[in-house]
């Protein structure tokens, strides 16, 4: 499938059954096992970042990029720690999720400002770029893309998740191919972490962080990235 129809499948994906599947699995109500494993996954992954972010102790005073922010999972904390957000999402009924979230904890705040974009149109300049379990939609040359272009919006920090390439993870994915109903396994694209790093470098980045999220069903990489001073 070419890059073009990646990016439609994803978007058509995320604005009709995906969303209620994803918005469940991010939410707090009841799932199947399958689904908190991947919810239990994911906030650990969120949870990483954050203590990354704060552990630097500079949080409050740093503009952050959430590329492709889901229903506000890391967005929402990051502006209640004092962070100034930018928050983006492909799918329309993913921003508006995370837009009502916002407003339940935050009031009338316009931060996090919310926005519909594929990571492919996003602008402007920011401190920290975030990333997280979005590169499992793409193949690898569409990837290197992205990667190229969040790394020309971060001023400082680029930080990514994604699932890894490994022959574990390749078996365990091709096993999930064979479930049918709500735990069938959506289409997914693993990626090697000696390429993600290779596209860091020749980006103008070194990797200072590093971490890995394993459970069950959910497999997440995550990488710190500097931009190196020249």
């Amino acid at each position: 499938m070419n890059t073009v129809d990646d990016k439609t499948v994803v978007q058509e994906y995320f604005n009709a059954t995906g969303f209620d599947r994803w918005r469940r699995i991010y939410g707090d109500g009841e799932v199947n096992k399958v689904q908190l494993d991947i919810r239990i996954g994911h906030q650990q992954t969120v949870e990483k970042v954050l203590c990354w972010l704060q552990a630097d102790g500079n949080l409050a005073s740093l503009s952050v990029c959430d590329a492709g922010c889901g229903v506000g999972s890391l967005s929402i904390p990051l502006a209640e720690a004092g962070a100034q957000v930018f928050a983006s999402d492909i799918s329309e009924k993913m921003v508006g999720e995370a837009a009502e979230k916002a407003k339940d904890r935050l009031g009338d705040s316009k931060n996090p400002t919310f926005l519909v974009q594929d990571l492919e149109e996003l602008s402007g300049s920011y401190h920290t770029v975030v990333c997280l379990d979005v590169l499992i939609h793409y193949p690898q040359d569409k990837a290197a893309q992205m990667i190229s272009h969040l790394a020309k919006l971060a001023e400082s920090r680029l930080i990514l998740s994604f699932a890894p390439k490994t022959l574990a993870l390749t078996l365990l994915k091709k096993i999930g191919e064979f479930f049918p109903g709500p735990s069938k396994a959506t289409r997914a694209y693993q990626h090697r972490e000696a390429d993600v790093i290779q596209i860091l470098a020749d980006n103008g980045f070194a990797v200072q962080r590093n971490d890995m999220t394993s459970t069950r069903f959910y497999f997440s990489r995550l990488l710190e990235a500097t931009r190196i001073s020249q």
